[in-house]
């Protein structure tokens, strides 16, 4: 026999089935906070409210807390632009309120063609008047090879205060990526100088770079450390079809070339086994048979989005939208694609001290906006 609710009962079962409603259901906009970017690829947060961006062809700009687009930087080392190629990502110290250290990644021009390079800088000055200081390239790949593609790649800090960067295969190189000696398809883990700590999985291994974390990569677009477990997520680039989460752990092999779900472009051939296969990790989400292009990657812990809360926010290039992954402790349990109406491919993913999330659009308008729930 069914009983009669009162209103607050109603008001209480409504409340409750909005915050548990599937992500597709939450009315969403977006308001522009920065506009007129060319070819911006990663935006990262200052404790203040600044903002860093990066733009492909060689820009770092600072925006103020209030939107205004200050000019680039100067001081940066030289970068190979082209392609795929360019100035990167940025992310700032953790200790940034202390040493005002910033960390970059980008295409470093050398003997053999180019690599993705680790630099750090410090950012001093009055906000609209900030400069760079101590510039110094700390890491770079080896082996350099002349290609356009696959540079990669995102920096993320781990919770002992080093640095984890993923880093392509170089779409040349893609045999390499199994090849423990050299950083081509790999997660690498460096210190702040650059140097590889003594717990990574590789040190002492005999023929292997030190600096190794993981390897099996092709092209790390997006990565983000889980706020619980402090473990490790990133999200890269298959061929023709095969993009992947990846939940990664040091020493272990996420198969590239060997094993993916991927294939060749145009043909459609299998390139790999696509597992699983003993030895090599699974990806904890894939796409087929056509990519999206994953790129920048946050955990949502913001109470402004009840629904996403806990979950994954991933952008898409292809797609051209911002992708909720919901989770079940390590499992992906379900996809919401949001934001496709803005016909944007989404480059960059953060969420903001404000608690709002921000997403970063690519091409030659781009733009910095907020998703206001």
């Amino acid at each position: 026999m069914t009983k009669h609710l009162s209103a607050r009962s109603i008001a209480a079962l409504a409340l409750a089935a909005a915050l548990t409603a599937p992500a597709a259901a939450q009315a969403l906009r977006t308001e522009p906070v920065v506009r007129g970017l060319q070819d911006a690829w990663a935006l990262a947060f200052l404790p203040d409210g600044r903002r860093l961006l990066t733009e492909k062809g060689g820009a770092l700009r600072v925006v103020s807390a209030d939107g205004r687009l200050g000019a680039p930087l100067a001081g940066l080392p030289a970068v190979s632009v082209g392609g795929q190629c360019g100035l990167l990502d940025v992310v700032a110290d953790p200790a940034f309120a202390s040493n005002q250290r910033i960390f970059f990644t980008f295409a470093e021009p050398g003997e053999g063609g180019n690599g993705t390079a680790v630099a750090r800088a410090r950012l001093v000055g009055a906000p609209g008047s900030e400069r760079l200081e101590d510039v110094r390239t700390i890491f770079s790949q080896r082996p350099k090879m002349n290609s356009r593609h696959h540079c990669g790649s995102r920096i993320v800090f781990d919770r002992s205060g080093h640095l984890l960067v993923g880093l392509g295969d170089r779409f040349g190189g893609k045999d390499e990526a199994q090849n423990s000696a050299n950083h081509i398809g790999k997660v690498i883990r460096i210190d702040a100088d650059g140097k590889a700590p003594a717990d990574n999985p590789f040190v002492g291994r005999s023929g292997a770079a030190p600096e190794v974390f993981s390897l099996g990569h092709r092209n790390i677009q997006g990565a983000a450390l889980h706020p619980g477990t402090g473990a490790l997520w990133a999200v890269e680039h298959g061929p023709q079809g095969g993009d992947e989460v990846n939940l990664v752990r040091p020493g272990l092999n996420y198969g590239w070339p060997l094993v993916t779900y991927g294939r060749n472009y145009g043909l459609g051939t299998r390139i790999g086994e696509e597992g699983p296969k003993a030895g090599f990790e699974q990806p904890l989400r894939h796409w087929v048979p056509t990519s999206i292009a994953p790129s920048g990657l946050v955990f949502v812990t913001s109470d402004r989005y009840p629904a996403w809360k806990g979950h994954l926010l991933m952008g898409a290039l292809r797609a051209q939208a911002l992708v909720l992954l919901t989770l079940d402790g390590e499992r992906v349990t379900g996809e919401t694609r949001l934001l496709e109406n803005l016909g944007k491919r989404i480059r960059d993913v953060r969420q903001g001290p404000d608690g709002f999330v921000y997403v970063l659009t690519d091409g030659s308008n781009g733009e910095v906006l907020r998703v206001v729930p």
